[in-house]
C-alpha cells in the first residue's frame, strides 16, 4: 500500500466532469493527518505508520470542596496518550490508526499527510461504520417479501414460519431474522477520486461511502488493482 489517509464525512453532492455528465460524489475532508509513531521489525516486529487525525482537547478530572469528580472533558484525551504524543513533537489527536506503507523508512515523526498524495482518476477503498438502523424486521433488514395484503390475511409483513417439520424439528443457524440493522464497519471498493482541493483538504469521490456526516472514513488505495 502506497497512499491511505484518515477523513471525515462532509456530505453529497454532484458535479460536471469534462464531458460534461452530471456526477454524483461524496465530498470528504481528508487530513491533514499527522504521523505519531513509526512502527519497525526490531522494536514491534512488523513495519507500519502510526498517523493521527483531528486535534482533541485533554481529558480532565477536577474535584470540588466536597471530593466530587467532575469530567470535564470525558472523551478528552488521556494522559498516557498525552505523553505519546509529545514524544511524537505532535498535538493531542482523536483518532489515530496505522497504515502499512510499503515505503514505512520513508516517514518521519510529526510529518504530515495531506489529502493531495491522491490525484484525479485514482481508485480507492473507503472503511467506515454504516448507519445505525436499530431493530428492523426481516422485509427492510434482509429484503424477505410480505404476505397477502388483502382482507382476511393474518400475515403481513410477519417472517413466516421458521420450523422445519420434524425434521430436523430446529431452526437452522444463521437463518434471516429480525434484529439490529446497520452499525457495522463496511468497505466500499475500487471508487473513483474525481476531485482534489489540495488547499481545503477535500476529496470528492464518485458514488456514495458509508456512515453519517462527520463519520470517520479510511481512504486507502484500492486492492483491486
Amino acid at each position: 500500500m502506497k497512499k491511505a489517509i484518515l477523513a471525515t464525512k462532509l456530505g453529497m453532492t454532484q458535479i460536471f466532469n469534462e464531458e460534461g455528465v452530471l456526477v454524483p460524489v461524496t465530498v470528504l475532508e481528508a487530513g491533514p493527518c499527522v504521523v505519531t509513531q513509526i512502527k519497525t521489525m526490531e522494536n514491534d516486529g512488523y513495519e507500519a505508520v502510526q498517523v493521527g487525525f483531528k486535534e482533541s482537547k485533554e481529558k480532565v478530572i477536577k474535584k470540588d470542596k466536597g471530593g466530587k469528580v467532575e469530567i470535564a472533558h470525558r472523551h478528552g484525551t488521556t494522559k498516557p496518550m498525552q505523553g505519546h504524543f509529545k514524544k511524537a513533537g505532535t498535538a493531542n489527536m482523536k483518532y489515530v490508526r496505522e497504515f502499512k506503507f510499503e515505503n514505512c523508512a520513508d516517514y518521519k515523526p510529526a510529518q504530515e499527510i495531506k489529502a493531495d498524495i491522491f490525484e484525479v482518476g485514482d481508485r480507492i477503498d473507503a472503511t467506515a461504520i454504516s448507519k445505525g438502523k436499530g431493530f428492523q424486521g426481516t422485509i427492510k433488514r434482509l429484503g424477505q417479501h410480505r404476505g397477502p395484503m388483502k382482507h382476511g390475511s393474518k400475515f403481513h409483513r410477519h417472517q413466516g414460519s421458521n420450523g422445519a417439520c420434524s425434521s430436523p424439528s430446529r431452526v437452522y443457524k444463521g437463518k434471516g431474522m429480525p434484529g439490529h440493522m446497520g452499525s457495522k464497519q463496511v468497505t466500499v471498493q475500487n471508487l473513483e477520486v474525481v476531485r482534489v482541493d489540495a488547499e481545503k483538504n477535500l476529496l470528492l469521490v464518485k458514488g456514495a461511502l458509508p456512515g453519517p456526516r462527520k463519520a470517520l472514513i479510511t481512504v486507502k488505495e484500492t486492492t483491486k488493482g
